[in-house]
C-alpha cells in the first residue's frame, strides 16, 4: 500500500467511504483566481464555495490536487534538486467541510486514517495547534489521547492561516512524525525546528473566523474545514526514505532517464537526475492543462522549467533531445490517474523535442557570449550582475550554468547586481500581470447566480423563445428598471441566446414584450451558468419580472453553426495531414469567419493546407447528420472523443459527432468526435463549403488558420474567379490557360528588359567618350590611360560590368563611367591592377560625385561606386576625374 497510486488511491476511498464527494483534480491554470499564476493549493477551486459566492451539491469533498510552485509566491523552482523534499510539482491530498463538521470530525478522520489505514505508529506521532486554540488541543487528547508534550502550542501565523488580509481565517492544526534520533533536528517550536527528524505531512485548517478588519474578526455562521496531505511527504514516509525522490514514483522516472541518456545517477550527478523527473512532471502537466512556452507569462515558467531540466540533461552528457523519450515512463506512472497526460502526449512530446533542439542552440550561444563577456578577466574577477542577468532573461541562460561555467576559471558573478536586476524584472512583471486565466467574475454575479440560479440554456434547439427577467445590471449596480435609451446586462430565467464560450462568439438578436423592446448586441456567461444579455432598451422600460419573447439573429446565428462545425472538421483534417500532435489552442468562431490555432512546429506547405481543404469537403458533401450526446466525461473520452486542452469540462459534457472516415485507420467510423458545448448545424452539408483563406505563425509552435463557409466562401472564390476572368480576357485566352500564358508573358518581358538593356549598354558604348579629345577611344591623362563617357539610358547595376570590359580593352590606365537615367547620375571609377598602388578608385570616385551632387562613395582601390542627383554634371563628374588624375602626376613629379 506504499506505492505512490496505492496512497492516493487509499486517500480517497476512505474520505468517499466517510461521505465526501471526490472532486477531480482542477486544471493548474486557475479559473476562479486571477491572483494566482498556478494553482498551489487543494483548496484553490472551492475558494468561491468557501467565501459563500457559489455553492456546490455536496457539502463534503476529497481531491488529489495537481500544484505547482514554480512563479509568483509560491516558487520551489531553484531549490529543486538540491533539497530531499523540494518540488516545482507535487499533489496535494485533501478534504474539505463546507459548513459540515467541524474540528472534532476533522481530528477524528485525520487520525483514523493515518493510525488505521495508513498504519502509522501512534508513538511516533505529535501535532501543533494554534496557541489559542484550546479546544483543538482537547480533541487531540480526546480522540488521539495525547498527553501534553505531544501536542505543541505555536504562537505564531504558522498556526494561522488566512486567505488574505480580509475574509475567512482560522487555526490550523499540523501533524508531525518523528523520523528517528539518527536523523537531525528538534520538534516543531524548538531551535532545532528547521531539522528533518519531525517530518510535517498533513495541515488540518479550521475556518472559523471572519476577518474583516486587521485585529477584528467574528465568527464565520458556517465554519468549514480545508485539509492538505503532501503525496509524496507521505509516501517518504510510508516507503521509509528521507528524500521524494527515493520514493517509487521517482525511482522510475529516473531510471527511464538513465536509460534515455545512457548513464546511471551517482553521487556527482544525482542532483541533475531528480531535476529532471521534477521537471518533466511540471512540464507535462502544464502542457496538458494547455500552457505553452513562451517570453511571458505562465509560458515564461514553463520555459524555465523545461531550459532547466534540459540543461541539466546536456550536463549528463546528452547531446541530443533527450526529455520527450522519458515522457512514456511518466505517462505510465501517473496517466491512469490523471488521463490527461495521456491525450496530450503527443503534444507534449512534440513540444518538448522542439523546445530541447532550440535551447541547445541557446546554450552554444550562451557560451560564446558569456565568454566574450568576460575576455581578459583573470582569477578573482567578478561577471557584473547586470550581464549575468541579460544572459539569464534575454538570452535564456540560467544563473547557475553561468556560475558553473565560471568556476573552472575562477570567476565569480555579482549576487547581489544579478538579484537587483531580478528584483526589477519582477517589479515590471507583477506590474504587468493582469491576471491567470478566466478573470474570476464580479461578485455581482455570483450573488444573482445564487438567487436565481443557472440560466437555462434552449438554444441548441430553437432560436425563439420565451423568457422572464430576474436580474437587471447598469453600471456594475442591480436595477429594479431600465429606461428606453438605457445600456443594460439582462439576466432571463432561460433563453435561446448562446453565451460566449469555446472560441464561439456570444449571441445577438432582439426581446420583445408589452411596449418594450431592446436589441442584443453580445451574449457572456459568469458565474457558471448565468447567461448575461447585454443590450440597449430601443422602446418602452424594461423591468424585473417582465415576460419577453425572446429571439436569436437567424442569419447570424447560422453562419455561426457552419463556421463552428467547420472548425471540427478542419481541426480533424488537420490531425490527420499533419499528425496527432496537432491540438487546437484557441479559437474564434464568428459569424464572418472562423480562426483558429493549432499546435505545429512549422509552416503548413500549400499542399498539405490543400489537402486539409479537400478532406473537409468531402465530409461536408457527405451531408451527414451532425449528432450531440451527453455522456460522462470519462466514456466520452473512451469512446475517443477529443477533448481541448486548457478547456473546462464538467461531469457531464457534449460530444458533437459529424460525418463517416474514407480512409485511413478511422476508415468506415466517425470522422469527428470532440467534446463541445458550441451550437452546430444539423448536417455537414449545411455549412456548403469552406475554404481556408490564410496560414501564418502566432508563436512558437504554434499557427493560426483563418477560413470562410457558406456564402462568404463563395463569395470570395466567385471574386476569386472574377479576376482570373478579367485577366484571361485581357490576355486573349480561356481561363484555364490564363496562368500558363501569364507566365509566358512575365519570361517574355524578362527577355526583352535584358535585350533591351543589352542594346542600351551597346548604344551607349558606341557614342564618343567624353572629355579633351572627344571620340578618341582612349587618351592619355596625367600620364595614364584613361577613358571617360556619359551613358544615357544604363542604370547603375550595369556600369560595373563595363568599366571591367573598358579597363580590360585599356590594359592599363583608369575608366570613368557615367550612367544618366531619370535626372539622376551614378559613377563607376575602375583603376587597372598595375595603378593600384599609386591610384585609389575610391578617392577618385568621390572627386566625380561631389560634382554631380552626390555625398562621397565606396568601394575597393581598383573599383569604385558613387551617385548623385545633378544628372546635368554627368560631363562635370569626368573632368573632375581628370583633374584629380593631373594633379596626382603633378604631386608625384
Amino acid at each position: 500500500m506504499s506505492g505512490v497510486n496505492d496512497i492516493r488511491s487509499t486517500f480517497l476511498r476512505f474520505f468517499e467511504k466517510n461521505e465526501h464527494q471526490v472532486v477531480a483534480s482542477s486544471p493548474l491554470v486557475p479559473r476562479n483566481d486571477p491572483t494566482l499564476m498556478f494553482t498551489n493549493a487543494g483548496m484553490v477551486q472551492f475558494k468561491n464555495v468557501f467565501t459563500g459566492l457559489e455553492s456546490r451539491p455536496y457539502s463534503r469533498a476529497t481531491t488529489a490536487q495537481k500544484v505547482v510552485r514554480a512563479g509568483g509566491k509560491h516558487n520551489d523552482l531553484d531549490n529543486v534538486g538540491y533539497t530531499a523534499r523540494h518540488l516545482t510539482f507535487f499533489e496535494m491530498l485533501g478534504n474539505f467541510s463546507f459548513g459540515d463538521y467541524f474540528k472534532e470530525r476533522a481530528i477524528e478522520l485525520a487520525w483514523n486514517l493515518v493510525t488505521k489505514d495508513f498504519d502509522l505508529p501512534k508513538d511516533k506521532l505529535l501535532v501543533t495547534v494554534y496557541s489559542e486554540d484550546e479546544e483543538a488541543a482537547t480533541l487531540w487528547k480526546k480522540i488521539a489521547g495525547f498527553p501534553d508534550h505531544k501536542i505543541i502550542r505555536i504562537p505564531t501565523s504558522d498556526n494561522f492561516w488566512q486567505m488574505g488580509d480580509t475574509g475567512p481565517c482560522g487555526p490550523c492544526s499540523e501533524i508531525f512524525i518523528d523520523q528517528g534520533e539518527h536523523v537531525w533536528g528538534g520538534p516543531p517550536g524548538s531551535p532545532e525546528e528547521d531539522g528533518d527528524r519531525f517530518l510535517e505531512f498533513w495541515n488540518l485548517v479550521f475556518m472559523q473566523f471572519d476577518q474583516t478588519a486587521p485585529g477584528e474578526r467574528t465568527p464565520l455562521p458556517r465554519p468549514s474545514i480545508d485539509t492538505g496531505m503532501g503525496l509524496e511527504r507521505m509516501a517518504c514516509i510510508l516507503q521509509g526514505v528521507q528524500s521524494v525522490f527515493d520514493t517509487d514514483l521517482f525511482r522510475h522516472l529516473i531510471q527511464a532517464t538513465a536509460e534515455a541518456i545512457g548513464r546511471g545517477p551517482d553521487g556527482e550527478n544525482d542532483a541533475s537526475f531528480r531535476v529532471i523527473a521534477d521537471h518533466l512532471r511540471s512540464t507535462a502537466f502544464l502542457i496538458a492543462d494547455g500552457v505553452l512556452p513562451s517570453n511571458e507569462g505562465r509560458g515564461y515558467v514553463l520555459r524555465r522549467i523545461m531550459r532547466r531540466a534540459m540543461r541539466h540533461a546536456r550536463l549528463l552528457g546528452a547531446k541530443e533531445p533527450v526529455l520527450y523519450r522519458v515522457l512514456p515512463a511518466l505517462v505510465s506512472e501517473m496517466g491512469l490517474a490523471y488521463p490527461e497526460l495521456g491525450r496530450a502526449q503527443a503534444l507534449i512530446a512534440e513540444t518538448l523535442k522542439l523546445e530541447e533542439k532550440r535551447f541547445l542552440v541557446t546554450l552554444d550561444r550562451g557560451l560564446n557570449l558569456l565568454n566574450e563577456a568576460t575576455e581578459g578577466f583573470g582569477q578573482g574577477a567578478s561577471l557584473p550582475g547586470e550581464t549575468a542577468f541579460k544572459l539569464y532573461d534575454t538570452y535564456g541562460f540560467p544563473l547557475d550554468l553561468t556560475q558553473d561555467a565560471l568556476r573552472a576559471r575562477g570567476i565569480e558573478v555579482d549576487l547581489p547586481g544579478f538579484n537587483a536586476a531580478m528584483e526589477r524584472q519582477k517589479a515590471e512583471a507583477r506590474a504587468s500581470w493582469a491576471g491567470s486565466g478566466e478573470a474570476a467574475s464580479d461578485a455581482i454575479w455570483f450573488g444573482i447566480r445564487e438567487r436565481v440560479g443557472a440560466t437555462e440554456f434552449l438554444g441548441y434547439d430553437t432560436e425563439r423563445a420565451e423568457g422572464a427577467v430576474v436580474a437587471l445590471v447598469r453600471d456594475g449596480q442591480e436595477v429594479q428598471d431600465a429606461p428606453a435609451g438605457s445600456e443594460v446586462s439582462i439576466v432571463l430565467n432561460q433563453t435561446p441566446f448562446y453565451a460566449e464560450s469555446g472560441g464561439q462568439v456570444g449571441d445577438a438578436g432582439v426581446l420583445r414584450g408589452n411596449g418594450i423592446r431592446v436589441e442584443v448586441s453580445d451574449t457572456q456567461k459568469y458565474a457558471d451558468g448565468l447567461f448575461v444579455h447585454r443590450g440597449r432598451v430601443v422602446e418602452g422600460t424594461l423591468t424585473i419580472g417582465a415576460a419577453l419573447d425572446l429571439e436569436v439573429d437567424h442569419g447570424r446565428r447560422a453562419k455561426i453553426r457552419a463556421n463552428h462545425s467547420a472548425t471540427h472538421l478542419l481541426h480533424e483534417a488537420l490531425r490527420e495531414t499533419l499528425g496527432s500532435h496537432v491540438a487546437q489552442k484557441g479559437s474564434l468562431v464568428a459569424p464572418e469567419r472562423l480562426r483558429f490555432d493549432i499546435s505545429h512546429p512549422k509552416p503548413i506547405e500549400p499542399a498539405e493546407l490543400a489537402e486539409v481543404e479537400r478532406i473537409a469537403n468531402a465530409i461536408i458533401l457527405q451531408n451527414a447528420p451532425v449528432s450531440t450526446r451527453l455522456m460522462a466525461v470519462d466514456d466520452a473520452i473512451a469512446e475517443g472523443a477529443m477533448a481541448l486542452f486548457g478547456e473546462k469540462y464538467g461531469d457531464e459534457v457534449r460530444v458533437v459527432s459529424m460525418g463517416v472516415a474514407t480512409d485511413g485507420e478511422k476508415v468506415g467510423k466517425t470522422y469527428s468526435l470532440e467534446l463541445c458545448g458550441g451550437t452546430h448545424v444539423r448536417a455537414t452539408g449545411d455549412i456548403g463549403l469552406v475554404h481556408v483563406v490564410s496560414e501564418s505563425a502566432t508563436g512558437a509552435g504554434v499557427r493560426r488558420i483563418e477560413a470562410l463557409t457558406g456564402a462568404s466562401a463563395r463569395a470570395y472564390l466567385l471574386e476569386q474567379d472574377a479576376r482570373v476572368r478579367r485577366m484571361a480576357s485581357a490576355l486573349r485566352v480561356a481561363p484555364s490557360e490564363a496562368a500558363d500564358r501569364l507566365d509566358a508573358i512575365i519570361e517574355e518581358r524578362r527577355r526583352l528588359e535584358r535585350e533591351l538593356a543589352e542594346a542600351k549598354k551597346r548604344l551607349a558604348m558606341a557614342g564618343p567618350a567624353t572629355g579633351s579629345g572627344e571620340g578618341a577611344a582612349s587618351r592619355v591623362v596625367g600620364g595614364v590611360g584613361f577613358v571617360g563617357r556619359v551613358l544615357e539610358g544604363v542604370p547603375a547595376r550595369d556600369l560595373k560590368g563595363l568599366v571591367d570590359e573598358a579597363k580590360a580593352g585599356l590594359g592599363s590606365g583608369v575608366v570613368v563611367f557615367v550612367g544618366v537615367e531619370e535626372g539622376k547620375a551614378s559613377v563607376v571609377v575602375g583603376v587597372t591592377p598595375d595603378l593600384t598602388g599609386r591610384l585609389d578608385a575610391v578617392a577618385l570616385v568621390r572627386e566625380a560625385s561631389a560634382a554631380i551632387g552626390g555625398k562621397g562613395g565606396g568601394g575597393r582601390p581598383d573599383m569604385a561606386q558613387a551617385g548623385g542627383p545633378d544628372a546635368s554634371r554627368a560631363g562635370a563628374a569626368i573632368e573632375a576625374v581628370e583633374a584629380a588624375l593631373v594633379q596626382a602626376e603633378q604631386a608625384a613629379a
